[in-house]
């Protein structure tokens, strides 16, 4: 699977455009503000139907624009297909597969696969849990609706628990409404809870030799599941029911897959808390060349692989290792410039205009 060609109208900065892409490794050169992330942003959008910026979806329309529209041709093992997804400052946005309007999100997931990386995702390993489980939801959604509708399905149980807890209900009344929410918990937490431990599972030993080539063998990487530990509906009811009290008083469910992470480290040692900066965009670089062959696993199609100013922030072996790695997929890479010698196809842009596309 690959994406030969990109079609923007009115998004971002880009008036209107249209992209080759080549099979392999293609580099998006240019200067800073002139568009290149906002290229990668409109790949990942047809990915998983949203933007890994955390900004409202009408900022994507250009502000001469009353709409925006991303149009991706992708080729496959067998025929071909479109995806499209049209902005209105008016309306909700459009998703169309093949020119026909899908009604979720989860319709979208899995018509083609990516994985997106940049220096910002280093808050995968440096910042809060919330991150990582994130990380966790978006790669196995891509690869299982169901993953996907009981996630959705625990956040609104979720949300419903924490709003009576907060409620003025007498304590008996309210200890009767919360078993109903507390069965309805349990049920859609251990099937979550086993999809990320058998994920996590799948994905340490792919982790750890990817980390292992890009440091040159001379450090070791390994990933943990932490979270919840039981494994059957009763025994989750019962941790729920032991946490009642505690969950009264603060106003919120402490216990459950809401409250997940994964712990990652370097010979033996937490990376988040002890590791170099150097050692923790390297551990969060390897999660995310790890989650490629995840994907490929469970589809038998290689997905994209989508890095933004990445070569920056490496030392010059791990940028060779890394441009060596990228060979193995469809890739594309932002810079604002590149002087290697590897085969590649060079897209220039400017002021969201493509210069060359060679």
């Amino acid at each position: 699977m690959e994406i030969t060609k990109i079609e923007l109208f009115g998004y971002r900065n880009y008036e209107m455009c249209e992209i080759e892409f080549d099979s392999k490794l293609n580099v998006i050169c240019g200067e800073n503000a002139q568009g290149k992330t906002n290229l990668l942003e409109a790949v990942y959008y047809c990915v998983v139907g949203k933007s890994f910026r955390a900004s409202r979806e009408k900022e994507v329309i250009n502000l001469n624009k009353n709409l925006a529209k991303i149009k991706v041709y992708i080729k496959k093992d067998i025929g071909n297909s479109t995806v499209e997804i049209i902005f209105s400052r008016t309306q909700k946005k459009t998703i169309k597969i093949n020119g026909i309007p899908i009604k979720k999100i989860s319709e979208l997931l899995g018509e083609f696969n990516g994985v997106f990386f940049s220096p910002d995702e280093l808050k995968l390993i440096k910042e809060s849990p919330e991150d990582r489980r994130r990380f966790m939801d978006v790669d196995i959604s891509q690869t299982s609706k169901q993953y996907f509708y009981l996630l959705t399905r625990y956040n609104q149980i979720l949300q419903n628990r924490n709003k009576q807890l907060k409620s003025n209900l007498p304590l008996e009344n309210l200890k009767d409404v919360i078993k109903i929410w507390n069965e309805q918990l349990a049920e859609c937490a251990q099937k979550i809870a086993k999809f990320r431990q058998n994920f996590v599972l799948m994905l340490a030993p792919h982790a750890k030799k990817a980390h292992a080539f890009l440091s040159d063998g001379k450090e070791e990487l390994d990933i943990e599941y932490i979270g919840i530990k039981e494994t059957e509906k009763k025994d989750i009811v019962m941790a729920l029911e032991k946490n009642f009290e505690k969950d009264l008083s603060l106003g919120y469910t402490t216990y459950g897959p809401h409250r997940d992470d994964i712990k990652v480290s370097i010979n033996g040692v937490d990376v988040r808390t002890y590791g170099s900066q150097g050692q923790q965009r390297t551990a969060a670089l390897s999660l995310k060349l790890a989650e490629l062959y995840i994907l490929e696993e469970a589809t038998k199609t290689k997905p994209v692989l989508l890095l933004d100013d990445v070569l920056s922030e490496l030392d010059d072996n791990r940028k060779k290792r890394l441009l060596q790695f990228c060979k193995s997929t469809q890739t594309l890479i932002t810079c604002t410039k590149f002087n290697y010698a590897i085969d590649c196809k060079i897209i220039q842009i400017k002021d969201g205009n493509i210069l060359k596309n060679s």
